[in-house]
């Protein structure tokens, strides 16, 4: 299962981030999830759970957007999702489309952090 390795990763990642930050406490990770990424998310998700236990992210939750493939058509000249998964064919003119756009992905696009102040006496 390397979507284990993988939540340790992020888990990493997070934890040098938020010291380089000062400490500040990780509320959320959201990362960006390709369906051609090899990651399967509910797996990823189950791995983060285990991965965040008896750390300082045990109550870190990890959200997940996942991305729609989208392929350059060298016919249509456009970008455009293909058939399937399976067909990576321009589902306008049934060209074969070898240049993937989006659906790799595998990117933390954000953190959320707690604001220390907000419940802070006035």
């Amino acid at each position: 299962m390397h979507e284990l390795s993988i939540a340790l990763s992020i888990l990493d990642l997070v934890e040098e981030e938020a010291q380089r930050r000062g400490g500040v406490r990780v509320l959320a990770v959201h990362l960006k999830l390709g369906p051609l990424s090899g990651v399967v998310a509910e797996a990823l998700s189950s791995a983060f759970e285990l991965a965040r236990e008896g750390t300082s992210f045990d109550t870190c939750r990890l959200e997940i957007t996942e991305v729609p493939i989208v392929v350059f058509c060298p016919n249509c000249k456009s970008e455009q999702e293909p058939v399937s998964i399976q067909c990576l064919c321009c589902a306008q003119c049934g060209t074969p489309t070898p240049q993937v756009i989006h659906g790799q992905e595998m990117d933390v696009s954000a953190m959320e952090i707690a604001d220390e102040y907000a419940n802070a006496p006035g």
